[in-house]
């Protein structure tokens, strides 16, 4: 063993005392992020591509393991295709007050911002004003959404903490050790190669984040893309009616001479020699029985739809 590594671990030479052997802070923590909060980012987000965005995130720090986020907030800022940040320390205190006015009383738990088609990572001027929230919190997180890379049903999303003494300034002193970590629910989430570079589990680690909504926010979801009645009495133009009629109209008319030969075909064979000879072909009669009720529905809509504005 080198003696240099001996005397440090028995105090000995002018080294730095070994640390004391206790027990390691649990790391799993989680933040929960709800519905609205998660609408309201990526809102936010398309509106100002292809530029940067940040906001505040508002919650507040359930336990040791649990950080919500009920809901957030823009801020004025000043951003680029690469980065983004805030102009104005005093609008934050302004906007706080604002809201517990309306009854929104959670304190700031992070931030977040906008990476438009580029990942989830944190660069120099994130790690930055990362560091500065965390001067004021030390649980405070950091949330990085894509907008672009975001597709409907899934969500380019990713929440990041600084590692205590390390930093784009700070680098970790020579032969320390990596992160220690006592939960494997950090594991769950494989990162990124874009995000290893820029620095993930060197300067910064990701937190898993977690979606919570109520039976409120889950009703309105469910509603979000539904008709109402009102829908009904809305006039499709003619021109456009009268196209998609004829279309579907030859559509039947090609599946129906189709469902002819089929018929044609089947006669004579069992019921398994016909399941077996179609399968993975199209059922004509299926989309018959599908289509005959959607044209005359349409029809019919489009008539009654005419008679009452007239």
């Amino acid at each position: 063993m080198d003696m240099r590594r001996l005397q440090q671990m028995m105090g000995m030479g002018g080294g730095a005392p070994p640390e004391i052997d206790a027990p390691k802070s649990d790391t799993a923590e989680k933040v929960q992020i709800s519905s609205l909060s998660l609408l309201k980012m990526l809102k936010h987000g398309r509106a100002g591509v292809p530029m940067e965005v940040m906001g505040l995130m508002l919650g507040q720090f359930v336990d040791d393991y649990t950080i919500t986020c009920i809901d957030v907030f823009a801020m004025p800022q000043h951003g680029t295709g690469v980065s983004v940040e805030a102009v104005d320390e005093v609008f934050q205190a302004a906007m706080l007050e604002m809201l517990k006015q309306t009854g929104r009383s959670e304190m700031v738990v992070g931030w977040y911002h906008s990476h438009p088609g580029f990942g989830c990572w944190l660069s120099g001027i994130d790690m930055n004003t990362q560091q500065m929230f965390e001067k004021l919190n030390a649980r405070a997180v950091a949330v990085v959404v894509d907008p672009v890379q975001s597709v409907k049903g899934k969500v380019v999303i990713d929440a990041f903490r600084m590692i205590p003494g390390t930093g784009m300034m700070m680098m970790p002193p020579p032969g320390s050790e990596p992160r220690q970590t006592t939960s494997n629910i950090g594991f769950l989430k494989k990162p990124t190669i874009q995000a290893r570079i820029h620095g993930l589990d060197r300067y910064y680690y990701s937190l898993v984040i977690d979606w919570r909504k109520n039976d409120l926010e889950e009703q309105m979801l469910m509603n979000l893309h539904k008709k109402d009645w009102s829908n009904g009495l809305l006039i499709e133009k003619y021109e456009i009616h009268q196209k998609n009629t004829e279309n579907m109209l030859e559509n039947m008319n090609r599946i129906s001479k189709d469902y002819v030969e089929r018929v044609k075909d089947e006669e004579g064979l069992t019921l398994e020699e016909i399941e077996v000879k179609n399968v993975g072909k199209i059922d004509p009669k299926r989309h018959l029985d599908n289509d005959v009720p959607e044209l005359i529905g349409s029809c019919i809509i489009q008539s009654l739809s005419t008679m009452i504005n007239a």
